[in-house]
């Protein structure tokens, strides 16, 4: 019995697809997603972004202003498969909850507009996507609209991600004309009249016929020069068969090696349904990903996508709502039921699970059980955060967790009223544990609340979260950027001695560090990256290595506050070259205390300088308004790195310090005549002039 309830899961897992959309603001990601929800039947009504009707912008926030704040889930089926739709943040401010979606998702539609192309936050997902190995496809979005042009979206996707566009479509009609595709593997046109919701399938258009022979042929050579069984089957027959093209593009589309391109247009509901159909014929299901690999004890365990196996899963959002702590699950390996209790590892308690929950944005269905391949909410569960791994009592792992970018922008928060002062800070360590993004902190010389995030807007859409849901009125103050500090010029052979013998055991530590800079060898400024290296160069056992392991902590401990002007310390390089112990003095933590005043010292001895947060910011303007925007930004400390024209507009990209775009928006506004617009995304740290440092 239980070897066919195992098979019976097994094929089920095959129909599943696990999916996340991604693209920049603005780019029609809530518009497909709502479109997909309406060709599968799980809603009767097409929802509009401008109306506020949407299903997975559920919240007040998002309504108001018009964008996606929150990743929301939703499930649908279409030709038998199970979808689990992610429809994520487009925003900059908003990349930690694109993070945490892609962590436990195993495939993703990249969306585009057509006039735009790759735009300055569809590069950024796209290398978050990269990160974590998520096969894609992309779908080029707004073909109705005047100056769409699949050819330049799908060059942009070539040049500016790195990757081999697999076009699979030819769009009939340009502009208000487009109507229909080409499929190119069947050689069928799909055409949508006016007013229907469903395709017409016939012949290709007689005019479209040679350009739909040449870009077929196109797509055959581009597939044969990177699959090889393609390749045997083209040398052969000069060709490829539907059958061979689609299987290649398959594999390319799991291996990362190629991305499939569809178009269409999701306002006018054209496209949806060869989407669909591309998803589950490219995209893997959970049987199709490698297994999840975790940590029990010391040792590495994987745990392949399998009901029967023991449980394992990964928290990756929580939500406070009026029904209860919702907590978001992905399940990689066994089965948990209703009812039953599980292990958050990190943590080390027991939670039990009150509730399953299949989510459809802010609208839930109770389930029984949720298997290996499910993204479920769970309510029981009290202390779980993002980042959690829940699993079997007996069988505990550890899986790693997504990576939190460190915040870059500041506020001080405090309530109107002194009496409420006690329910803010509730408020604010709950919307905390929502959004592993925000940290709060209390200012230890001012006394202030400070609440840290990742933007402007992002700390913006948390006081209002806290004013809307937990009745409060507060005073938000001036953003501030997060600083850094690093080393120019290090120093090398620093002799540090720590020495202590006030009765009873000693402390005995001898340490000799070289500190020099040092550039993540990646060129990677986003989250997952490398930011301080510490290598041991010690010959003969002179310094044991746990007691190297603590030097290193120690290390750590000390770039918290650099000597300029306490901020955190980056791009260092610590290098251990000599050291000593004594046989009964010598302790870990005497060597982490080493570690921690040698670095001090060294840093100190070291030439530093100041760094501050900058953006790359790319603003769309009239013609008329160029030369004011762009002494604008000159005023701003921006180095223009580029301007293109577009239908009557002006596209200006320029690098500017983060501080210097507070207000930009209000800013930019008055000096285009609210024609103006502008996206940002982040690129790192650069050094700050010595006004700032002072």
């Amino acid at each position: 019995m239980r070897t066919e309830l195992h098979r019976q899961h097994t094929s089920t897992l095959t129909d599943v697809r696990n999916l996340g959309i991604l693209a920049h603001v603005d780019a029609g990601k809530t518009t497909v997603t709502e479109r997909i929800l309406y060709a599968t039947g799980t809603t009767h009504k097409r929802g509009e972004v401008h109306d506020g009707t949407t299903i997975t912008d559920f919240d007040s926030q998002e309504r108001d202003r018009g964008i996606t704040i929150f990743a929301a889930a939703v499930s649908c089926t279409w030709a038998g498969h199970r979808i689990n739709l992610i429809d994520t943040p487009g925003h900059v401010d908003f990349a930690d909850e694109v993070e945490r979606a892609l962590r436990v998702l195993d495939g993703a539609i990249a969306v585009f507009d057509a006039v735009a192309g790759v735009e300055p936050q569809s590069e950024s997902v796209w290398r978050q996507a990269d990160r974590h190995s998520v096969p894609r496809i992309a779908f080029v979005n707004k073909l109705d609209r005047a100056g769409a042009d699949l050819d330049t979206a799908v060059a942009s996707i070539r040049d500016r991600l790195h990757t081999v566009p697999l076009v699979v479509q030819l769009p009939i009609g340009r502009e208000d004309a487009f109507g229909g595709v080409v499929d190119l593997l069947r050689m069928r046109a799909l055409v949508w009249a006016d007013g229907q919701d469903t395709y017409e399938e016939g012949e290709v258009p007689e005019e479209l016929r040679e350009e739909a022979r040449r870009r077929r042929r196109l797509l055959e050579e581009t597939v044969a020069e990177l699959h090889p069984a393609a390749l045997e089957e083209f040398c052969d027959r000069s060709e490829l068969s539907e059958r061979t093209l689609a299987g290649a593009l398959r594999d390319l589309t799991r291996t990362g090696d190629g991305v499939v391109v569809l178009c269409g247009s999701a306002y006018r509901n054209r496209g949806i349904e060869p989407l669909l159909e591309a998803v589950v014929a490219y995209l893997p299901s959970p049987l199709d990903v490698p297994p999840v690999r975790g940590v029990r004890g010391d040792a590495v365990q994987e745990r392949a996508a399998d009901p029967a196996a023991p449980f394992a899963a990964l928290a990756f959002k929580v939500n406070a709502t009026a029904t209860g702590r919702l907590t978001y699950l992905r399940v990689y390996s066994g089965t948990v039921r209703k009812g039953e209790t599980v292990l958050d590892v990190g943590a080390r308690r027991s939670e039990r699970i009150g509730r399953i929950l299949r989510v459809q944005a802010d609208r839930h269905v109770d389930v029984d059980t949720a298997v290996a391949g499910d993204i479920v909410a769970v309510i029981g569960p009290k202390a779980a955060r993002a980042g959690a791994t829940l699993c079997a009592p007996d069988a505990p792992l550890v899986l790693e967790p997504p990576t939190v970018a460190d915040p870059v922008v500041s506020v001080a928060v405090e309530a109107l009223r002194s009496t409420d002062t006690e329910r803010l800070m509730a408020a604010l360590v709950r919307l905390a544990e929502e959004d592993p993004s925000l940290a709060v902190r209390t200012d230890s010389e001012t006394g202030q609340t400070v609440l840290s995030g990742m933007g402007e807007l992002h700390l913006e859409v948390a006081a209002e979260k806290i004013r809307r849901a937990h009745g409060l009125e507060l005073r938000v103050g001036r953003p501030q950027v997060a600083y850094r500090e690093t080393v120019v010029r290090g120093v090398s052979g620093l002799v540090y001695r720590h020495v202590k013998q006030d009765g009873g055991a000693g402390q005995f530590a001898h340490v000799v560090i070289d500190v020099e800079p040092w550039e993540d060898p990646e060129g990677d400024s986003g989250p997952g990256a490398v930011e301080f290296a510490f290598r041991s160069a010690v010959v003969g056992g002179r310094v044991p290595q746990e007691y190297v392991r603590a030097v290193e902590a120690g290390c750590r401990d000390a770039l918290l506050e650099g000597p300029v002007g306490g901020h955190p310390v980056t791009g260092v390089r610590v290098t251990l070259t000599d050291g000593a112990t004594h046989a009964k003095d010598s302790s870990e933590m005497a060597f982490r205390t080493a570690g921690r005043f040698a670095l001090r010292e060294a840093l100190r001895s070291s030439a530093m300088v100041l760094l501050e947060p900058v953006v790359e910011v790319t603003v769309t303007v009239p013609d008329d308004a160029v030369g004011g925007v762009l002494g604008d930004l000159a005023a701003r400390r921006g180095r223009v790195s580029g301007s293109t024209a577009r239908a009557g507009a002006a596209v200006i990209t320029a690098t500017v310090p983060l501080a210097e775009l507070f207000g930009y928006a209000t800013r930019l506004r008055s000096r285009t005549q609210g024609r103006g617009t502008f996206t940002t995304r982040a690129t790192g740290y650069a050094p700050a002039p010595a006004s700032v440092s002072g």
